[in-house]
């Protein structure tokens, strides 16, 4: 069906008329410098000797390209049928650890010793780029949490956010407590059965304003699960120029980080490598999704060109011919 967006616009149809009869004539000047032939044109035109009224096409070609002006101005567009768009899935929110601490070297991507967060863009990305049908957003966070990426179904900008991401960008501290109270915040008004947090850090809460465990109690009044994931080795590899020494991970507050996830009824995972951390987003990723409202829309088709264009080829034939034939 036909839909006219702007339909007040029909109201200033008879708009040439009023201006004919309620707006004073003009007087004739001769050397006049800019003339106005569609008001001419709609004016009676003075009878020749045969009675017959001289160019009256010029009078409905001219009518016929006001219609049109009008009616692209309309704004005219074609409806197509409705089109439904089934959503399933979660509001799922990631919160990624960029402290000091994941600097260490203590992974291997691809046979080569990686930093922590290298590791965490490579099996993340793969994670995000399986969401299809699930809202994703990005909080990072170290002394501060900032929210990257606000909840999207767009999950190549999510994962295009973290690639960009850089250590201490967010300070060198970590903000536990903070991050879950602003993933709260951002989630508080979406499904309740859909809310899924996943905090990966490596390290414990040694910054923000809220302590993780009272940040975790908000999280479970608003029904946010959450999923946290301490990263890093047991041994923690360091190298200078004379020798390499490792020494133990002793970081990560597994307790705090237990007893989140259990507060919310999520779950804490401890990832050491890279296959525990891809095993871990496998495990997230059996989630089973949540049925939500299905949107649907229907497409237009934008029709104002036909009749705009009607309306400028006609303009230009009534304005040619007054030029080569004068009265």
């Amino acid at each position: 069906m036909i839909e006219f967006e702007w339909p007040w616009v029909f109201l200033i149809l008879p708009l040439p008329l009023l201006l004919r009869f309620f707006l004073p004539v003009a007087k004739q000047v001769q050397d006049a410098s800019l003339s106005v032939p569609f008001l001419d044109d709609i004016q009676p035109q003075k009878k020749n000797y045969s009675g017959q009224t001289k160019f009256p096409w010029l009078l409905v070609l001219s009518i016929i390209a006001w219609l049109c002006l009008v009616l692209a101005a309309t704004r005219p567009q074609w409806l197509n049928e409705r089109v439904d768009i089934p959503i399933s899935g979660r509001d799922l929110m990631l919160a990624v650890d960029l402290s000091g601490s994941m600097r260490n070297v203590d992974f291997v991507l691809d046979g080569t010793l990686t930093n922590r967060l290298q590791a965490v863009k490579h099996v993340a990305g793969e994670f995000i780029k399986k969401r299809k049908g699930d809202r994703l957003g990005l909080i990072l966070f170290g002394r501060q949490p900032y929210l990257q990426t606000p909840l999207t179904f767009d999950i190549n900008t999510v994962n295009t956010h973290l690639q960009e991401s850089m250590i201490g960008i967010a300070g060198n501290s970590t903000a536990i407590g903070d991050a879950i109270v602003l993933a709260t915040k951002r989630l508080r008004e979406k499904q309740q059965d859909s809310r899924v947090l996943i905090l990966l850090t490596d390290g414990e809460n040694t910054a923000g304003e809220i302590e993780p465990l009272r940040a975790a109690q908000l999280a479970k009044s608003q029904q946010l699960k959450i999923y946290t994931i301490g990263i890093g080795a047991n041994l923690i590899i360091s190298s200078s120029a004379f020798r390499t020494r490792s020494q133990k991970n002793n970081a990560i507050d597994e307790k705090t980080l237990t007893a989140i996830a259990d507060q919310t009824g999520g779950q804490y995972y401890r990832a050491h490598d890279i296959e525990e951390l891809n095993k871990i987003y496998q495990v997230i990723d059996e989630l089973e999704p949540i049925e939500q409202d299905t949107q649907s829309y229907r497409p237009l088709t934008a029709l104002f060109y036909w009749p705009l264009s009607l309306a400028i080829l006609l303009a230009f034939i009534v304005s040619l011919t007054r030029l080569i034939i004068k009265p």
